[in-house]
């Protein structure tokens, strides 16, 4: 076993066997496709070498959990910390019967709702519109198409900040809209999921939400996915456009003309240039409607 050292910080993590990069380009690893760097960048290869990497990491190093960039907004000064790629390497998918599923935190979305579907069980149907990954899927209660992610969680495995996992029952959790109470210092590894029987049209009902979402939203084009929560009994992306802002643009990066609730990368936007039309399109919404939209998109690192 070799231990892995990062590139130009001379730092040795005792028996890890994943690739770490130091001062790594976030604009590589996030889907708006912006950021400065991080100062590690860890790609584990497992549950036991993650598990390794977070024994030898300072306690006093933050750590970001990465799926697939999106819902994520780095900023140009980087993240001064550590960013666990989970997609790398927690990519297990298990068909456990009866409806049961095992789902590593590194899986997409897309890729756990096919699966499920063409084995013929329902109700995951939903997460191909979602475009991340089931753990992120888990941390924040994701949605699409009028359904939620814990709607179908039994368990989940945590790991904490000193690389031991344990696993808690769906109803040890505080759920809310978009929002799940994790423990601090403790990340989503993996859960298990049921689904239920299926009438046979599940892999159509999967092509169909795929086509819809393709239609109605910039999927060919470097987003984030949905900016803003959905306020109480309305949409963000009404509010956006009733209130004269689809189009409006900040530097390189704009809102989205296909569907307001969303900001593009539309000319070699910056970090800055999305958090400042994010902060314009909230301030303007709240002087034509009194509505306070609150970003779904985390914000992290420096400016």
């Amino acid at each position: 076993m070799t231990d892995a050292m990062t590139a130009d910080k001379q730092t040795v993590f005792v028996g890890v066997r994943g690739t770490i990069r130091c001062d790594e380009p976030m604009a590589n690893h996030t889907s708006w496709k912006v950021g400065g760097p991080a100062r590690y960048f860890f790609e584990p290869r497992d549950r036991k070498d993650l598990s390794a990497f977070l024994k030898e990491l300072d306690p006093e190093v933050p750590i970001l959990w990465l799926g697939l960039g999106s819902n994520l907004l780095v900023r140009d000064g980087g993240f001064d910390g550590a960013v666990i790629a989970a997609h790398r390497g927690l990519r297990e998918l298990r068909d456990l019967g009866e409806g049961r599923f095992a789902v590593e935190a590194g899986v997409s979305c897309a890729r756990f709702s096919r699966f499920s579907a063409k084995l013929g069980w329902s109700g995951g149907e939903f997460l191909a519109g979602v475009p991340g990954t089931m753990g992120g899927a888990l941390a924040m209660n994701a949605g699409a198409f009028g359904s939620e992610t814990w709607s179908l969680v039994e368990e989940v495995e945590l790991v904490n900040r000193a690389g031991s996992f344990e696993n808690r029952p769906a109803g040890s959790f505080a759920i809310s809209y978009r929002q799940v109470d994790i423990p601090s210092a403790h990340w989503i590894t993996a859960g298990v999921f049921r689904l239920k029987q299926g009438t046979g049209g599940e892999d159509s009902s999967v092509r169909s939400l795929l086509e819809k979402r393709s239609e109605t939203q910039p999927v060919r084009q470097s987003s984030a996915g949905s900016v803003f929560r959905n306020p109480p009994n309305d949409h963000a992306a009404r509010l956006i456009e009733s209130s004269g802002l689809k189009g409006l643009r900040i530097g390189g990066a704009l809102v989205s003309m296909q569907h307001a609730n969303f900001i593009v990368n539309d000319r070699q936007a910056c970090a800055e240039d999305i958090e400042s039309l994010i902060e314009k399109v909230q301030a303007t919404v709240a002087d034509h409607t009194g509505v306070r939209l609150e970003p779904e998109v985390r914000f992290v690192g420096e400016h």
